[in-house]
């Protein structure tokens, strides 16, 4: 019996074993779990909408970031807690998808958590709240395909006025004040590489190349790319040019079966060294017969090599990196070849310059294509430090997403907190009509809308509470349009200010947040077993160098 005996413990304890943790019932699971997700909420709501507040955190690797960014903040914040990181997940599947809105997505649904914790309090179940919800998402839904402003579901993808209609909130988001010099960058980058049918838009097309020093008005677009490296021979500009690309590098190689080489006499040394110089002067010699006048390279270029390149006037550049080698070749149409060998002239590539500039103090290469059918373009961005830089980076990004998702659905509804008014106005009415126990978490859903509004005018540092009650006011009376101008501290009108939001964005968020928070109310236990053993990774001996 002595088995028996040293199973201490009772109930779930002896099950399984000992180290685990398990959490049960509303109050150590269901509220521990919303108390997470509101915290991480809380994080991200203040850097909303365009007078966001910006949040500095250093990631684990010691890189600070600074940012207002929502999917920058949790992706590097390193979420531990589990129910928190389903709040991450979808903030994440937000920026995957349309790249714009994961903020709205993480704060709306710890907003929607805090209500249902309440209603918990109050004493109805998670499982009718989770009804309640699911009900209110699709009435959401529904009033949201109302909201739409009639005529906006046919755009012409390169005009330029409506691209940068639909484009200012999402870069304004990110850059308040500087969206009139960013988005007209952004729509001139998209519109120049926008294929034939837009659905097939590439976000990859557009480059963004960071170079300190000047200001965002110095910025601009360049067809074709910018590499961010100087050429490697003597010669800095070439007109027009065919281009050929060498993946292996541009060197004498090393034959691929070892050999030893006796030499008797000083002559037959020199003979030696002398066929080599021939042998390289004759591949560089065919290169340049068959047209090229500019070499690339993907790894690096002898010295032997590079001095007959110059006697053969050809320019050479070195590019190490694969990826932006393989850019490279879409840029100019150009055909990587593995080794040093004549290409044929299906395999050169063709750029109307290839010349290196001084912007600031650095020497870029610019590749540019005006003509014909383009596929890269890049917009080069100046700022005074690396993390203005950075964060208008992101808001690059967002812009050229924004234009990715108004390629396949360009449909807008009234932004600046127009839009969550009306559905809070519409699901209160709707929460009315309903009977049962949902109608409170319906009518709860329809209060989580006002914290857009709400959050809006604190970081603009408004009263939020005359902002909603003079927004409400204004939508009973039927003015569905009505917003928040936060440069005056007024509601407004918002179809003059041209605030306006892609429906898609909004769709997703809202769809991803009450997905996330319906998860997370779902759970009712937590079992966590015990971490493996082992030293842990953070706390090695010897500063633990070797990990990365």
């Amino acid at each position: 019996m002595m088995g028996l005996g040293s199973m201490a413990g009772y109930g779930i304890q002896s099950m399984l074993k000992e180290g685990h943790r398990h959490l049960s019932g509303l109050e150590e699971a269901v509220l521990k779990n919303i108390d997470a997700c509101r915290e991480l909420s809380a994080i991200t709501r203040t850097s909303l909408g365009p007078n966001g507040m910006n949040k500095m955190v250093i990631n684990h690797l010691d890189k600070l970031f600074v940012t207002n960014d929502a999917a920058t903040i949790v992706n590097e914040l390193e979420v531990q807690h589990p129910a928190a990181k389903i709040l991450v997940l979808a903030g994440r599947a937000q920026q995957e998808e349309i790249g714009d809105g994961a903020n709205l997505t993480i704060s709306f649904a710890g907003e929607l958590l805090g209500k249902a914790e309440e209603l918990i309090r109050m004493g109805l179940h998670p499982s009718e709240i989770i009804i309640g919800y699911t009900k209110a998402i699709n009435k959401t839904i529904e009033i949201l395909e109302d909201l739409v402003e009639k005529g906006s579901e046919n755009m012409d993808v390169r005009n330029k006025e409506e691209v940068v209609l639909r484009m200012r909130s999402a870069v304004a988001s990110k850059q308040f004040g500087q969206e009139d010099v960013l988005c007209p960058l952004v729509a001139d980058a998209c519109i120049q590489v926008c294929p034939k049918n837009p659905a097939n838009f590439n976000v990859d097309n557009v480059r963004v190349a960071k170079l300190l020093g000047g200001g965002l008005h110095n910025s601009s677009v360049v067809r074709g790319m910018v590499l961010k490296n100087d050429a490697v021979g003597s010669i800095k500009r070439v007109e027009k040019a065919k281009i050929a690309v060498f993946a292996g590098g541009v060197d004498t190689s090393a034959t691929e079966t070892k050999g030893t080489v006796l030499i008797h006499s000083a002559e037959q040394l020199e003979n030696y060294s002398k066929t080599e110089e021939a042998k390289v002067e004759e591949l560089i010699k065919a290169v340049a017969d068959s047209g090229a006048k500019v070499i690339v390279s993907g790894a690096a270029v002898g010295d032997m090599a590079l001095h007959f390149c110059e006697r053969y006037k050809l320019m050479v550049l070195k590019i190490s990196s694969k990826f932006e080698l393989r850019r490279f070749c879409r840029t100019t149409g150009a055909i990587a070849i593995l080794k040093l060998s004549q290409p044929n002239a299906d395999e050169l590539g063709y750029a109307d310059s290839v010349s290196v500039e001084e912007i600031g103090g650095t020497r870029v290469t610019v590749v540019k294509n005006e003509e014909g059918g383009n596929s890269v373009a890049t917009v080069v961005l100046r700022g005074s430090t690396d993390s203005i830089l950075d964060d208008l980076e992101r808001a690059v990004d967002d812009g050229v997403n924004t234009y990715k998702s108004m390629c396949r659905d360009s449909r807008i509804i009234p932004g600046a907190a127009a839009t969550e008014i009306e559905l809070a106005k519409r699901l209160k009415e709707f929460s009315l009509k309903e009977t049962g126990l949902d109608q409170y978490a319906i009518a709860k859903f329809a209060e989580s809308f006002e914290m857009v509004p709400r959050t809006l005018a604190e970081n603009a540092g408004l009263s939020a509470m005359e902002i909603i009650s003079s927004l409400y006011a204004e939508h009973a009376s039927g003015n569905v349009k009505v917003g928040i101008d936060l440069e005056e501290g007024a509601c407004k009108d918002i179809s003059t200010l041209k605030i306006w939001d892609l429906y898609v964005t909004k769709f997703f968020a809202l769809k991803y947040s009450a997905d996330a928070a319906c998860t997370v109310l779902r759970v009712d236990q937590i079992i966590m077993a015990k971490p493996a053993g082992g030293p842990r990774r953070d706390a090695q001996p010897g500063g633990g160098m070797d990990e990365d």
